[in-house]
């Protein structure tokens, strides 16, 4: 604010004597009038001036930051496009809600694994919908990690990582391995890079995905030991064809020998009877 001081003009209480026409001093500049005026009026004037410079002061000094509102997961994945399946199943699981709630309360943080729309649509045909309401609750926690990880924390992280599915035992859990800066995440059946991150800022971390993390205990496959092979189920057939034992070679033996005992008793008792008859 650019202050005008007008000239003074000091009217002297003196006359002259030849004439009754009063005489005026030159005008003063603020400088002398400073330098000639009494301390008092001095104070003064400094004291306005600091009235209107402080104003102007204060008023140019930039506004505090207001307090950032509620982290809104919703918000963040409708922004960066292609989550509406994700989406869906945060809602339809209700862990969008548990999740949200607890950000609130953390103090470890947490980090979403987010798959793409397009990696939904790569899976096998009812691969979700085939899944109970349970198992589906367990597949969202599963892309959960209940600690805030940046991607540099990712890269040095010791395996495996617990999820929001896990359980006391450490099932549930995500293994990282790291080459350069890139870091892969693996399930156990399926094995991914993170590509992008959608947020990375405590106490939330958001990181794209081209896959969707499917568990070992929901999609694992059978290992070929587990299923009977065709020569055993044949060899478990024949032994049960063949439950009753096959007479042995003695048996048979001692079987003939009775039979031609009795068959030798027979004709001397015969031969007893007729010679009672005879004689």
């Amino acid at each position: 604010m650019n202050l005008i001081i007008h000239s003074f003009q000091i009217k002297t209480p003196f006359t002259s004597s030849h004439t009754n026409t009063k005489s005026h001093l030159p005008n003063y500049q603020l400088s002398n009038m400073v330098t000639t005026t009494p301390l008092p009026l001095t104070l003064l004037i400094i004291t306005l001036i600091s009235l209107f410079f402080t104003p102007q002061t204060q008023a140019q000094k930039a506004p505090a930051p207001s307090p950032s509102g509620p982290i809104n997961i919703t918000s963040i994945l409708e922004k960066a496009g292609q989550y509406t399946y994700l989406i869906r199943l945060l809602k339809e699981t209700q862990q969008l809600i548990q999740i949200q709630s607890q950000l609130n309360s953390t103090s470890d943080g947490f980090t979403i694994f987010a798959p793409t729309d397009n990696a939904f649509q790569n899976l096998k045909s009812g691969a979700i919908n085939d899944l109970t309401d349970e198992q589906k609750v367990k597949l969202i926690l599963y892309h959960v990690t209940p600690k805030y990880y940046s991607l540099s924390d990712l890269l040095t992280v010791s395996n495996p990582v617990r999820t929001q599915a896990s359980d006391s035992e450490g099932s549930w859990g995500l293994n990282f391995t790291s080459q350069g800066n890139q870091v892969n995440i693996s399930s156990g059946v399926v094995t991914t890079s993170i590509n992008n991150a959608l947020r990375q800022q405590f106490p939330l971390a958001i990181y794209q995905l081209d896959k969707v993390l499917l568990p070992l205990q929901l999609f694992g496959t059978k290992s070929p030991s587990s299923s009977p092979s065709p020569k055993a189920s044949e060899t478990r057939n024949t032994t049960v064809k063949g439950d009753a034992p096959s007479p042995s070679k003695s048996s048979l033996k001692d079987n003939g020998v009775a039979g031609k005992n009795v068959g030798f008793g027979f004709v001397v008792g015969l031969c007893v009877i007729c010679m009672r008859v005879l004689f």
